[in-house]
């Protein structure tokens, strides 16, 4: 076959991220894609979008293989430039809007990012990054979100996302090139670049529709950060690829959430456990007419058994699936059917379409059913590395699978149950304490609103069991009265050295509790014995 023949045929069998809205489009041209605060673009308008966009990209030199950093909270042009880079070929590198400059410096750095596109209240925290790492002259492009006057030499993004060439841009991109680098929470330590590829992204959406039981009929509400692959790949990219309708919020307001519900008919929701809490606790939720959810997700930490019974018995219409996964799955693994989340309590679900999960022993060995051991899968939903770092790379995927660092078991029927992190089991006086378990029983305790447990260091127990309380509005709960209740409910050795009731919790923007912090701020309790 000639060289001609080879990229005409690879054109006609492209199966790339950047092809995703171009076919959704040509399918439901005329059907609403996307709205953003009061703005409302069908599936072919936003199609011409993301041309616009590639073609502006282009002409600035963006080409296949390029990192571009994309640093800002939700919007449309968050939306358009991901899909905008694909087309090219770009690595789209969404960087976390909470981070300080360093953090920031760090992940422009490591990447080897050509260019950064911000919010315009984002650009002045971009320039003291690029600063300190010398690179005055990275192209940057700045997102008018907040209303900010953006500094010299940042470009306006209508630069790109107004060009004048709307025509279908096509490059030779592989289903296994790099398209996307997702920068790992950093909960723990420095963030690691996953590198993901389209046929991974691909393959991970198969699982979510098919194991989330999505269609294009949905119309889906996206409040939590597309920086983070959860909203982005489970729930945002498989709306645009079915043909549903997403209505984009800025951030995760209850209130704004609520009415949204009730004025859209907004019949689909992912929210963390977390964010669940906060929109049962609101006083508008038993104002709002909620009646159009049919199905809600959750994920990022196993919801707490009370508030799933919670939601069940208040959105009594609404199916609900736990999706449990990270960022290197792309980040699904399991899923928990609506029909298991009262039998199966607690569960993280069996693994999903595109996935084969096991746990196993410190020698990668199966352990019996019940028995604890590391989660470890095999799916072709994997990053393709550790983006320069061979050796963590190296240590992930020893023996053909790739070790989660979750701890959990599976039970007869085949339901994986996570026990904890592997750094989040406590060790104190020679017994192993599930943080989970502890939790678990904490949280039912009817004045908890939120709970973190983790480990200490304690000059005779090694580590000391740790927990850090949100009371419920209009509690008045004591540390004593907690300390009493712990004490009730848990063995000795589970039961809780130390207690702390707080306003709240410091979380990253997924809605993840950083139990990193909380050690540091914590750590010095028990010294002196």
């Amino acid at each position: 076959m000639t060289h001609a023949n080879i990229s005409l045929v690879r054109r006609a069998r492209s199966q790339q991220l950047g092809d995703l809205l171009h076919r959704s489009a040509a399918r439901t041209p005329d059907k609403t894609a996307l709205k953003f605060r009061g703005t409302s673009e069908t599936f072919a308008e936003l199609n011409r979008a993301v041309n616009r966009a590639a073609n502006g990209l282009k002409a600035k030199d963006i080409k296949k293989g390029d990192r571009v950093a994309l640093l800002s909270h939700n919007n449309r042009a968050f939306v358009v430039l991901r899909f905008a880079l694909a087309r090219l070929g770009a690595v789209t590198t969404p960087v976390n809007f909470m981070l300080n400059a360093e953090d920031v410096a760090y992940i422009l750095d490591h990447s080897g990012a050509c260019a950064i596109i911000a919010e315009d209240a984002l650009c002045a925290t971009a320039d003291t990054a690029l600063a300190a790492l010398d690179k005055a002259d990275m192209q940057r492009f700045s997102i008018p979100h907040a209303d900010v006057a953006a500094p010299d030499p940042w470009e306006p993004v209508a630069t790109l996302l107004e060009h004048s060439n709307d025509s279908e841009v096509w490059v030779d991109v592989d289903p296994d090139d790099p398209i996307q680098m997702m920068y790992t929470s950093g909960t723990e330590s420095r963030p690691k670049g996953a590198l993901l590829t389209s046929s991974a992204l691909y393959a991970q959406y198969v699982s979510c529709v098919a194991d989330g039981k999505m269609t294009g009929e949905a119309i889906s509400l996206h409040c939590l950060p597309l920086f983070h692959c959860a909203q982005l790949d489970c729930f945002l990219s498989p709306d645009l690829y079915l043909g549903a309708t997403s209505i984009l919020h800025d951030k995760a307001d209850p209130a704004e959430m609520l009415a949204a519900i009730e004025a859209e008919g907004v019949t689909k929701l992912f929210c963390p456990p977390t964010v669940w809490i906060a929109l049962l606790r609101h006083p508008d939720f038993d104002k709002r007419d909620l009646s159009s959810l049919d199905a809600g997700y959750y994920g990022a930490s196993i919801m707490p058994t009370a508030i799933i019974e919670e939601l069940m018995q208040r959105l009594p219409n609404m199916r609900l699936w736990n999706f449990y996964g990270q960022t290197e799955m792309a980040p699904i693994a399991t899923i928990l059917q609506p029909e298991d989340q009262l039998t199966k309590l607690g569960s993280a679900g069996r693994p999903a379409l595109n996935v084969e999960t096991r746990v196993v022993d410190d020698k990668d060995q199966p352990v019996a059913v019940g028995e604890v051991g590391e989660i470890v899968h095999r799916s072709p939903h994997l990053i393709l590395e550790y983006y320069k770092d061979t050796e963590k790379t190296a240590e992930a995927f020893a023996n053909g699978w790739f070790h989660s660092g979750d701890l959990g078991r599976f039970d007869a029927d085949g339901y994986l149950y996570v026990v904890d992190r592997k750094k989040d089991m406590i060790k104190t006086g020679g017994e192993n304490v599930a943080s989970r378990e502890v939790e678990e029983v904490i949280f039912h305790h009817p004045d908890v609103a939120e709970v973190a447990v983790f480990g200490i260091p304690h000059p005779t127990w090694i580590e000391a069991v740790t927990a850090i309380v949100v009371a419920k509005d209009g509690s008045s709960v004591t540390r004593e009265q907690m300390m009493d209740y712990c004490r009730e409910n848990l063995a000795g050795f589970k039961s809780p050295k130390h207690i702390e009731i707080v306003k709240q919790l410091p979380k990253n923007a997924s809605g993840k509790i950083l139990k990193k912090d909380l050690r540091v701020e914590y750590e010095g309790v028990f010294d002196g014995g």
